[in-house]
């Protein structure tokens, strides 16, 4: 065969399906997938990690950016770059509600103008500006739009439980070392429950929720895709519902760190730092019952503010799990079962089956919206569903839900 007569990577299917499945991987602003990722609010911050006055760095689809909190309380975003010798501007001072670089002083407003150039002519700061983004503040939590434009309405993170009265609010974030996707495909696949969740100790999430393998189904809502999973216990349905959250959110019940104690909501976004690593940032609802009682589940919390089981990656892959009821454990499981596909999972060689029609699901769904983009299309007004769901039952009528 000669050279000519040899097909082209476009006739190869492998690398055809290479091709596709990087492309969802991707997040920078030139690719389509980060494109399509800054039509969205991402959180990228707990609220109380900058206190007013101070300044962090923090990183989102591959861009590096300066959080700050001005004096008064106000966060803003700026892109983390300093015009005239790029430093970092996390780095400098903030005054008011303005930041100023650590190397010559040149400052900054909320909007990203520069405001002065203490060595150089007067007035000549006019001209001069970097990127600032609009924040959000939701429940301890903040949220930034990077996309161009107007960003959308605040709606489609929004759950009606955190915004209840009578309800405890917990957050907690780690980083893990693989592609925000593999996160996604993960929370929409209700079998590793049943294995990943027994593994190495079983906690209370993993005997409520049971090993018995359930049945599935998934259907787009104008959110994102509802999953159903169905398990049969002592001849009775145990119902669980994930109102999972485009691009990346999912919303899910999950069982009282202690005995007795009500069941929580969680949500869990999995979001894309970079193409090799993930934030993943979680804000539980639990109902507040007795100063007791919720006393000792703030002690809880509190105590795994620290946690990120990728400081624990060795023992974790030597099978040595924490010994912890609920968020260190089913973290520490999740860690494995997803940094074990590597920092980018190998899709062309994976082998899916029937229950993996979730993640089917969205990779469809996901073409669907790039295929859009690049044709000029509009892409899915995607928005919260506003009624409150439910997510755990028991066909039981004395189950403990």
């Amino acid at each position: 065969m000669t050279h000519s007569d040899s097909p082209s990577l476009s006739q190869d299917p492998r690398a055809s399906m290479a091709a596709r499945m990087a492309q969802l991987t991707q997040t920078s602003a030139d690719t389509p997938m980060g494109q399509l990722l800054r039509k969205f609010w991402h959180p990228i911050a707990l609220s109380r990690s900058v206190a007013p006055g101070q300044a962090r760095e923090v990183r989102l689809l591959g861009e590096d950016l300066a959080l700050y909190r001005g004096e008064g309380g106000t966060a803003h975003l700026l892109a983390n770059r300093c015009a005239h010798r790029l430093t970092k501007l996390h780095t400098g001072w903030v005054q008011g509600d303005e930041l100023r670089c650590m190397y010559h002083g040149w400052k900054y407003d909320a909007r990203g103008q520069c405001v002065e150039r203490p060595a150089e002519r007067p007035g000549s700061h006019a001209s001069i500006r970097v990127t600032s983004y609009p924040v959000h503040e939701y429940c301890g939590l903040v949220f930034a739009y990077l996309g161009e434009g107007t960003p959308p309405v605040f709606d489609l993170p929004r759950k009606p439980k955190f915004e209840e009265d009578g309800v405890m609010l917990f957050q907690r974030q780690e980083i893990w070392p693989c592609n925000w996707l593999q996160h996604a495909e993960n929370s929409l696949d209700a079998v590793h429950v049943s294995f990943a969740h027994q593994m190495g100790k079983v906690g209370v999430f993993g005997d409520a929720i049971t090993s018995g393998v359930p049945t599935l189904s998934y259907e787009e809502t104008s959110a994102g895709i509802q999953q159903t999973a169905v398990r049969e216990i002592d001849g009775k349905s145990q119902v669980r519902v994930s109102d999972w959250t485009f691009p990346y959110g999912n919303h899910v019940a999950i069982p009282a760190v202690h005995a007795g104690g009500p069941w929580m909501e969680s949500a869990n976004w999995m979001v894309p730092i970079d193409d090799t690593h993930t934030l993943r940032i979680s804000l539980r609802a639990a109902p507040s019952t007795t100063p007791e009682a919720d006393a000792q589940l703030q002690q809880y919390f509190d105590g795994c503010d620290d946690y990120c089981a990728a400081d624990h990656h060795d023992e974790l892959f030597a099978g040595q799990y924490p010994d912890d009821p609920l968020v260190r454990l089913t973290s520490a499981q999740d860690y494995v079962a997803l940094i074990g596909q590597g920092a980018i999972a190998d899709r062309v060689h994976e082998r899916l089956g029937a229950s993996d029609m979730g993640i089917a699901m969205l990779r469809r769904i996901l073409a669907r919206e790039l295929e859009a983009l690049r044709s000029g299309a509009p892409t899915k007004p995607w928005h919260r569903i506003g009624q409150a769901s439910t997510l755990f039952q028991y066909t039981a009528a004395d189950a403990a839900v």
